[in-house]
């Protein structure tokens, strides 16, 4: 599977997990939705305190696994590296992230003030690799 390929494959299954290194190197996973932005990098919208949010701060390196709404069937893995924007700087991103994922909003101000109470960033990965090239 190409970049692109699997770009067109996360815009059309937005369900996810998300894998960054804990300190002691293991694996923590969260389910996200993700989006693809106008460059073509992998977002994701979370919390500040939030412990992916810590350990991509300590170690960008990400692994994304996309499914499908059905689980079994297709899926694809995006391996890349991570940049955390905080807001203010990130409030347009997370604007563009909600309507990829939901379209318009219908109060945006009210959207941004959310944004602000819940301290929210968005994660930013560029997109390194994509698979499995073949299934089975």
């Amino acid at each position: 599977m190409d970049i692109s390929q699997a770009q067109d494959f996360v815009r059309a299954n937005p369900r996810g997990v998300l894998i960054t290194y804990k300190r002691d190197g293991s694996a923590q996973s969260s389910p996200v939705l993700a989006a693809i932005d106008g460059s073509g990098a992998l977002v994701v919208s979370s919390r500040e305190p939030a412990y992916k949010v810590r350990n991509l701060r300590r170690d960008p390196r990400v692994a994304y696994c996309g499914l499908t709404e059905r689980f079994f069937g297709s899926w694809l893995q995006i391996d890349g590296t991570a940049e955390i924007i905080s807001l203010p700087d990130a409030m347009e991103g997370l604007v563009d992230y909600y309507r990829a994922l939901s379209g318009e909003h219908s109060d945006w101000a009210d959207y941004r003030a959310a944004m602000e109470k819940e301290r929210r960033v968005l994660i930013w990965v560029r997109i390194e690799r994509a698979g499995p090239k073949v299934s089975g």
